[in-house]
């Protein structure tokens, strides 16, 4: 197994957390404010009482998030929506590409068509 964080896994998130950041993993891993997560897990444990091992359980077994796994704000939020549907994420991606091949290609076709020298370069390529 590499050294490179998955981002598609669950870590503890310590910095964030209140206790051993657990319910605020749970927020980052799934994109919940962290203060629902808190407010349902306490709604919880108070009603059953078993929720409670399973954050301890969490707390002990899961790695603390790297800090370094996100770069900026927008790759959490990607990341989170990979998480939540990675068959949605990967329609966005390709509706992206497909943008920017549709617009490269309005790019070149202006250029092109201006410059009739570009137009018999770029058929011989072809």
């Amino acid at each position: 197994m590499s050294n490179q964080p998955q981002h598609t896994r669950f870590y503890r998130d310590k910095v964030n957390g209140k206790f051993m950041g657990v319910c605020s993993g749970i927020a980052d891993y799934t994109g919940i404010d962290v203060l629902w997560v808190r407010i349902g897990f306490l709604v919880l444990a108070c009603s059953m009482g078993w929720p409670f091992l399973i954050y301890f359980a969490l707390g002990f077994l899961a790695d603390k998030k790297p800090p370094s796994l996100y770069a900026d704000r927008d790759e959490q939020k990607f990341w989170q929506g990979v998480r939540q549907s990675p068959a949605r994420t990967a329609r966005e991606v390709r509706s992206t590409f497909r943008d920017i091949d549709r617009r490269l290609a309005e790019v070149e076709q202006f250029y092109v068509s201006g410059n009739p020298r570009l137009s018999a370069e770029i058929e011989k390529l072809r």
